[in-house]
C-alpha cells in the first residue's frame, strides 16, 4: 500500500511526518489514520505538526497500514515478542508477532537479544507485519560486542541503529535521558535500575566515567531517523522497578532529560514519544501522567503497565492492567502490555493472549471515560445482543470471540443452547433478564405511582 506513497519521498533529506505536518502537507498516512480515527485529516496533520502525535511508519516498512499514537487518537497498546539465547527462533517469533495481531496488537516490539541471527528475525518480523515494528538497539549493540559493555563505542551504537532504520524499524527505544549525574539517585531504591537497556549504558559510564553517549551522539542519531521516519521513543532508564521507588528523584531527573531531548529531536521535524514507568501507587498515576505532559511538552506518553502493587508475580497482566487502565483515562496514548511471566520468565503464546486482551481491556476502558466519540458503541451493542440472548452476536463482539464461546460451551455446548434465554450461571427458571416489561406495562405503572403519590400527599 505504502510503496507509491513513499517513493516520491525518496531523497530527501527529512522524510518524516512530523516534516511534511508542518510544512501543511496532509500525506497519504495521515489520511488513512483519520479514516480509522474517524478524525477530520487536518486534526490529524496539527497534532503530527504539534508533537502530540506521532505516525511510526519507516519509509522502508511499506506493508505498513498506519495508525497513530496520541492523546488525540484511541488509546493504543503494544505487545512485546522477541528471541533470547535460551529460547525462541525466527518462525517462533514470526508466529508470536501474527498471534499478537490477532488479538488487537497496536504495534509490537522485537525484543530480541539472541537465539538465531537478529538481523534475520528482526527482518522476517518487519516484512510480516502489518503494525509499527519498534526495537531496543542497544540490545544488539552488545551483542556485537559479545557481551562486553566496556568494549562498545559511540560508533557502536550508531551503526546499530542505522542498520535497525535501514531495515524498515519505525520506532526505537533510545535510552538516553539517564546520565552519569542520575545513578547516584538510585542510592535509597529496592531494585536499583530495572531497565536492561539502562542498566548497559550505566555500566558503560561507570566503567568509562565518561557521559552517556546516546545523549552525547543524540544529534547524530537524529539526523538517521530524519533520513527513514524513525520515531524515538525515549526510553526511561532509571523507570522504578517496584512501589517503593516510584516517582524518585532519579526517575523525574531522567524525565527532565527527556523533555529537553524531546525538544531537540523536534527542532530537526523527528517524531518523539517518551516511555514511563512500570510500578507506580495508584495515587501517583495520575501525577506521573501530568508531569510527563509538563516536562516533555505533551509528547505522547508510553507506559509499560504502571503495576499497582508487587505482590502477585503469576497475575502482573492484572496488577498492571489496573494502572494502565488508569493511565490510559488520565491521558497516556499507548500501553505497553505486560504478561502473567512478567518477572518470572519467558512469555508463551497463551501468556501473550492473556496479556494482550488484559490490555486491550484496560485501553478500551480508558477511551471510555475519556468520552471518545463512539467509543462505546461496542459496549452498547454487545449490552444489547446479551439482554437479547444473541449468544452468537456477543460472541462476535467479543475483545476474545474464541474465550467467550469456550467459556460458554464448557458447560452448554450444544447448538440449541445458541439460542437459550439462560446460560448456567443462574440455570433456565431464574434469568433476571427474562423480566421483560412491554410500554404498555410500565405507562400503567407509572400512572399508578403517579396517583399514589397524590394520595399520600
Amino acid at each position: 500500500m505504502r510503496k507509491e506513497w513513499v517513493a516520491k519521498r525518496l531523497g530527501q533529506s527529512n522524510v518524516t511526518q512530523m516534516h511534511y505536518a508542518r510544512q501543511g502537507v496532509i500525506t497519504e498516512e495521515m489520511h488513512y489514520v483519520a479514516q480509522r480515527e474517524n478524525l477530520p485529516a487536518d486534526l490529524i496533520r496539527e497534532e503530527v505538526a504539534r508533537g502530540r502525535m506521532i505516525i511510526p511508519a519507516n519509509i522502508n516498512h511499506t506493508n505498513l497500514e498506519p495508525m497513530a499514537i496520541g492523546i488525540a487518537s484511541k488509546c493504543k497498546v503494544n505487545a512485546n515478542i522477541g528471541a533470547s539465547p535460551n529460547s525462541s527462533n525466527l518462525q517462533e517469533e514470526v508466529d508470536k508477532l501474527k498471534l499478537a495481531v490477532k488479538y488487537g496488537a497496536d504495534t509490537v516490539m522485537d525484543l530480541s537479544t539472541g537465539g538465531g541471527n537478529l538481523d534475520e528475525i528482526r527482518t522476517a518480523i518487519i516484512n510480516a507485519s502489518p503494525v509499527p515494528i519498534g526495537t531496543v538497539p542497544v540490545y544488539q549493540a552488545l551483542e556485537s560486542v559479545h557481551g562486553k559493555i566496556e568494549n562498545l563505542t559511540p560508533e557502536d551504537f550508531l551503526h546499530i541503529i542505522e542498520k535497525h532504520a535501514q531495515q524498515g524499524v519505525d520506532y526505537q527505544t533510545i535510552h538516553a535521558g539517564i546520565l552519569m549525574e542520575h545513578l547516584p539517585l538510585t542510592r535509597s531504591r529496592i531494585t536499583g535500575i530495572v531497565s536492561r537497556g539502562g542498566g548497559i549504558l550505566a555500566r558503560w559510564m561507570l566503567h568509562h566515567h565518561k557521559q552517556n553517549p546516546l545523549y552525547t551522539h543524540f544529534r547524530d542519531i537524529i539526523e538517521i531517523f530524519k533520513k527513514y521516519d524513525v520515531s524515538f521513543s525515549l526510553g526511561d532508564s532509571l523507570r522504578p522497578g517496584c512501589t517503593h521507588d516510584a516517582s524518585d528523584e532519579a526517575q523525574l531527573a531522567e524525565l527532565k532529560t527527556l523533555g529537553q531531548l524531546t525538544r531537540k529531536a523536534w527542532e530537526h521535524d523527528v517524531q518523539v514519544m517518551v516511555e514511563g514507568p512500570g510500578h507506580v501507587p495508584m495515587d501517583q498515576i495520575e501525577f506521573n501522567v501530568k508531569k510527563q505532559m509538563e516536562e516533555c511538552s505533551e509528547a505522547p506518553f508510553y507506559v509499560l503497565g504502571p503495576l499497582v502493587t508487587d505482590i502477585a508475580p503469576g497475575y502482573d497482566h492484572i496488577t498492571s492492567a489496573i494502572g494502565a487502565a488508569m493511565a490510559g483515562w488520565y491521558g497516556t496514548a499507548m500501553l505497553c502490555y505486560v504478561t502473567p511471566k512478567e518477572h518470572l520468565g519467558l512469555p508463551n503464546a497463551e501468556d501473550v493472549r492473556n496479556g494482550l486482551i488484559a490490555y486491550k481491556i484496560a485501553a478500551h476502558a480508558a477511551d471510555i471515560a475519556r468520552h471518545r466519540p463512539g467509543a462505546r458503541d461496542r459496549d452498547d451493542e454487545l449490552s444489547r445482543a446479551r439482554y437479547n440472548f444473541d449468544w452468537n452476536r456477543q460472541f462476535e463482539l467479543s475483545l476474545d470471540p474464541e474465550r467467550a464461546k469456550e467459556y460458554h460451551d464448557e458447560t452448554l455446548p450444544a447448538d440449541i443452547y445458541k439460542t437459550a434465554e439462560f446460560c448456567s450461571m443462574c440455570g433456565p427458571k431464574f434469568c433476571p433478564m427474562q423480566t421483560k416489561v412491554d410500554a404498555d406495562a410500565l405507562t400503567e405503572l407509572e400512572k399508578f405511582l403517579a396517583k399514589e403519590k397524590v394520595t399520600q400527599a
